[in-house]
């Protein structure tokens, strides 16, 4: 019970790799917020952990909606009484366009739920984890975030930059007893290619290249692992880093 006692927050947690992080966390002892756009998903996601003797409540969240992170983040606080945890999980994919086809309706789209929803639920969780003197951060970046050949300039400059916020946040408040660190999945079995719509066919020919070495897929409990290490003490010494988890795909290049 690594986490027991604790109080997580997990957005994109109705699927995917969000779903198995909200679900490893509650069976290691956390009191979880499930939140995600679509409510039905959290609601079954935090019905099967009460089920199995867990504690969880379902949020509907719009991370690129300002008031429905606060009320998130106050769900939490209201419902468990502080945030020890917090998961900034929830992103979209874009359409694979290079810088010479994006729309900025798709990069405003991009940014507003991969990076600003990132920065806004840190910023409304600090101080309460100020005040308590302690707390972690765990940002779900992308091996995108760290290489140009895996999706369009959108996605690819969202999660550079959420790479960027992790290790600034580590870095300024490393001495207040908060970590912030990311995990950067490679190729992992989610329903996040669900949020692509009208593909470029330039962009996703090039990024090709590289899909062609991917050692495997990995399934979204391995990420979940990640998490649970980064969240627990076990991990106390680790601050501003950035995990791949991506079976050794982006070491050959």
């Amino acid at each position: 019970m690594r986490l027991e006692g604790k109080v997580a927050v997990v957005t994109g947690a109705a699927s995917g790799m969000g779903k198995a992080i909200a679900m490893l966390f509650a069976q290691e002892g956390a009191k979880v917020v499930v939140s995600d756009l679509n409510l039905e998903g959290s609601n079954a996601v935090a019905e099967s952990i009460k089920a199995t003797g867990g504690e969880a409540i379902a949020v509907k969240t719009n991370v690129a909606n300002l008031d429905d992170i606060h009320m998130m983040i106050d769900t939490a606080v209201n419902e468990y009484g502080t945030l020890d945890i917090l998961v900034n999980n929830a992103g979209i994919m874009d359409n694979m366009a290079p810088v010479g086809d994006v729309t900025d309706e798709k990069w405003d789209l991009i940014f507003d739920i991969n990076t600003k929803g990132v920065m806004r639920a840190i910023r409304k969780a600090l101080p309460i984890f100020l005040e308590k003197g302690k707390g972690v951060i765990i940002n779900t970046a992308s091996t995108g975030g760290f290489s140009g050949a895996h999706a369009g300039v959108a996605y690819t400059a969202s999660k550079h930059a959420v790479i960027g916020i992790t290790k600034n946040t580590g870095f300024m408040y490393a001495q207040k007893g908060i970590r912030c660190n990311a995990i950067a999945p490679g190729a992992t079995i989610t329903n996040i290619a669900s949020t692509m719509t009208n593909v470029n066919e330039i962009g996703a020919s090039r990024t090709k290249v590289t899909q062609g070495v991917i050692p495997r897929a990995g399934q979204p409990e391995e990420i979940a692992q990640v998490a649970l290490f980064l969240a627990s003490d076990e991990s106390s010494f680790v601050n501003g880093a950035v995990i791949a988890a991506d079976a050794g795909w982006t070491a050959g290049f």
